[in-house]
């Protein structure tokens, strides 16, 4: 695989902050229950902050880890297949268009994809409700690594794209950044969950998000490759 190839950590944390949205919907809810479960009194923004950040530091842990195992896998594969590296820039760009089509609620085909990760799901998704309710930051940092393994085509997008990293540390750096990048939106749940949710269901924000991640998606294409290959 050429450097041409490899995703800039930059652009790892604008497809999170651009995409996080989608994040609401899936982990918004447990998040924002994390805060509302706190009794309210002296602390309380201090232990409201501390919980939420272990949720995410367990999250973002998660995804670091699904990278790594990912870019060892890819990493297999192209020292065994010499067309495994067009074949993973190709899936990673087709996801992220699939991505920004339910971004901007025009095609909701992405589901097809989340349903990849649901034995996996299936099987950690009782462990969460043994850590509920929350009490304090070692329950929360559990509760968000287990939370980082659901199902989700935003991370399954940009995990294509952490695959063509020339390293695993690399690769692990860019779903590092990825994770970062939703944090924004993921705090300000905690926070201000009501305002979040409009802007989630803004109409103009998501279309212009999901033509974002689709302009993503078809940079990352190997048109150039694709077409020397087929002629």
């Amino acid at each position: 695989m050429s450097p041409e190839l490899y995703l800039s950590y930059p652009s790892a944390f604008l497809i999170g902050l651009l995409g996080s949205t989608h994040c609401l919907g899936m982990c918004g809810g447990i998040s924002a229950s994390l805060s509302m479960a706190l009794p309210v009194g002296k602390g309380f923004r201090l232990r409201q902050s501390a919980m939420l950040l272990a949720f995410n530091a367990g999250r973002i842990g998660s995804y670091v880890l699904i990278a790594t195992l990912v870019a060892l896998a890819s990493t297999f594969a192209a020292s065994q297949w010499a067309l495994a590296g067009l074949v993973l820039r190709t899936l990673a760009g087709i996801l992220l268009i699939f991505m920004g089509l339910s971004m901007a609620r025009w095609w909701q085909g992405i589901r097809y994809v989340e349903r990849i990760g649901a034995p996996v799901w299936a099987r950690l998704s009782p462990l969460t409700r043994r850590l509920l309710p929350v009490n304090h930051g070692g329950q929360a940092l559990a509760l968000g690594a287990l939370w980082g393994w659901l199902p989700c085509g935003l991370v399954y997008s940009t995990l294509g794209w952490a695959a063509l990293q020339p390293t695993v540390g690399s690769a692990a750096l860019t779903m590092l950044f990825f994770g970062l990048g939703t944090l924004p939106s993921m705090l300000a749940t905690g926070y201000a969950a009501g305002w979040i949710q409009g802007l989630k269901t803004h109409r103009l924000f998501r279309k212009i998000t999901g033509a974002l991640l689709i302009l993503f998606g078809l940079w990352t294409l190997p048109f150039q490759q694709l077409v020397g290959h087929l002629g």
